[in-house]
């Protein structure tokens, strides 16, 4: 296995810390960096960005040559 690449046959690595916002303890599966807030699973959601509406495949709105 090279860098970067995960192996999906073994459990992540999951690090201990404590959320930013509530104080609660929690894991993440990543090593959490001095500075930088970590949320715990439930003020992560209200702290992550809204979905984009559309699901991709770029087929939202489109400006049709006449709106020129």
């Amino acid at each position: 296995m090279s860098y970067g690449e995960r192996n999906y046959d073994q459990p992540r690595e999951m690090y201990k810390t404590t959320c930013s916002e509530c104080g609660k303890e929690c894991e993440v599966p990543f090593k959490p960096t001095e500075g930088r807030p970590v949320y715990c699973k439930d003020c992560y959601a209200k702290h992550r960005p809204p979905r984009r509406q559309g699901g991709g495949g770029g087929g939202g709105h489109r400006h049709r040559r006449e709106d020129y």
